[in-house]
């Protein structure tokens, strides 16, 4: 199982991002294909191929990484964790927006 511990600036405060990726050899991988790839895609979690002979290599979903690609491009764009931040402050304060009822039925479709 391969632990990757990170830390990073979210809104202003200090977070740390841990995420556990189980791990299986590649021949293992090749026996159970069809359902290890099932599962990664059900369950929204990568999985890391070992090989003996070369690199190691990840399977992810498409829709997981594409979530992943943006998340990384809001992160390193420091505009938008600006706006995210100055957000978060208006909320936190309860000057941002606040909809109707009508409104918020609207929005939700209800």
């Amino acid at each position: 199982m391969l632990i990757i511990n990170k830390v990073a600036k979210l809104y202003g405060n200090t977070v740390r991002l841990v995420k556990v990726m189980d791990s299986i050899s590649v021949n293992r991988f090749r026996d159970n294909l069809k359902h290890l790839v099932e599962q990664v895609i059900d369950n929204h979690e990568p999985l890391k191929v070992t090989r003996r002979a070369g690199e190691d290599f990840v399977v992810i979903s498409a829709d997981d990484w594409e979530r992943e690609q943006e998340t990384l491009y809001v992160l390193q764009n420091s505009s938008l964790m600006q706006q995210l931040s100055e957000s978060l402050q208006t909320h936190n304060t309860g000057k941002g927006y606040q909809p109707t009822e009508g409104q918020l039925d609207e929005i939700t479709g209800l």
